[in-house]
């Protein structure tokens, strides 16, 4: 019996030793409560707020040199992967990674790299379930460097997790035209804006086809291990206008953000079944950000993330000083908000991520 109970012993020993050796290192990030990040546009910070709205300083600080914070994920070692878009420079984009403390660790693709992007927006990371190697994807909104010139289609850039070039993609397939006139057209184009990795295993991506109206939005699908065009998901429908932000919600539908065709509309966030629902890509909902015809309060939103709770965070914009520079917690399933943080603490959020945000899909506390 003894000696039964000494093997039973010795071999869970054994099972905790291997087990604690093998299970991957958990990100620095997880052994503090966690924290909101998000990316303020008009400060080129990135601010820091605990799970009760409170600030927690600034994360990233603008004398870093950054001019044009967008997409922001953390990796699994609890660095900070941030997509600087440089604007007002005549310099590409960087793609810079920070420590826990908010301290730039290195230039993953640096801004004078060949294959750097020239307008990044929204970056994910993925790794290949087939070679277990990780990447990162980049939505870059234009392949034109030079501000005074017309921008020109935009690129889904690929990269290994150190910044090495992996591919530059475009869709094969034409996007019809968009109006500029009652008698004149223009042709569609490739503007991608944010990322994310569906359920289906498929890259989504918002695109702004048309930018000299500004009308018209679409969801396009790739396939993230080809990099190849796979369909258009969502096309337009219910005034879908300049996308940027679209994530996954807990209930499988796809959340987009939406700016408003005209003035009596309103800018919200359209709501699309997900690829698991009975019509992929079919409408679903709206939630208005303020009360149609209401113009003197417009507030519109760049980017959304669902979080604790199953909660949806809005970091807001607009010219109403009441509600500017605040971010927004919604349950989605009222359509009800909260004010998470107040009004003019960001001066222009847009991207923004938790610490347990996964960095493919978006979803809360599934890294």
């Amino acid at each position: 019996m003894k000696m039964k109970n000494r093997a039973a012993q010795f071999m869970s020993t054994v099972v905790v030793v291997l087990a604690a050796h093998l299970a991957p290192s958990a990100p620095t990030f997880a052994q503090t409560p966690d924290s909101l990040y998000v990316a303020d546009v008009g400060g080129n910070t990135v601010k820091r707020f605990g799970l009760q709205g409170q600030s927690l300083g600034t994360f990233v600080k603008s004398t870093s040199g950054l001019r044009g914070p967008r997409g922001l994920v953390f990796n699994q070692d609890g660095d900070l992967i941030l997509s600087d878009q440089n604007v007002q420079t005549s310099s590409n984009s960087d793609i810079l990674e920070y420590d826990n403390t908010g301290q730039l660790l290195r230039r993953l693709v640096p801004h004078s790299d060949a294959n750097a992007p020239v307008a990044s927006r929204g970056v994910i990371l993925w790794r290949d379930a087939k070679t277990k190697q990780d990447f990162m994807f980049v939505a870059d909104f234009t392949t034109e460097p030079q501000a005074n010139k017309q921008p020109t289609p935009g690129r889904l850039l690929k990269y290994t997790a150190d910044g090495t070039f992996a591919g530059s993609f475009v869709p094969d397939f034409t996007f019809g035209t968009c109006a500029t006139s009652t008698t004149q057209t223009t042709p569609a184009e490739f503007h991608p804006r944010a990322i994310v990795l569906g359920s289906d295993g498929l890259l989504y991506i918002s695109n702004y086809p048309c930018l000299i109206s500004g009308l018209r939005g679409q969801v396009l699908r790739f396939n993230p291990r080809t990099g190849h065009f796979v369909d258009t998901f969502v096309d337009s429908l219910n005034d879908l206008n300049r996308p940027e932000g679209l994530v996954f919600g807990p209930d499988g539908n796809l959340y987009i953000t939406s700016f408003r065709a005209q003035a009596g509309d309103t800018d919200k966030i359209l709501v699309f079944q997900g690829p698991t629902g009975g019509s992929p890509g079919a409408y679903v909902d709206t939630i208005d950000l303020y009360t149609q015809g209401d113009d003197l309060h417009r507030v519109y939103a760049q980017a959304l993330l669902f979080g604790p709770g199953g909660k949806l965070f809005v970091p807001i914009s607009g010219a109403d000083p009441a509600q500017t520079g605040s971010v927004r917690r919604y349950d989605v399933s009222t359509k009800l908000f909260d004010v998470f943080v107040a009004s003019g603490t960001v001066q222009a959020g847009w991207y923004l991520t938790f610490g347990q945000t996964n960095p493919s899909t978006l979803a809360y506390g599934s890294k």
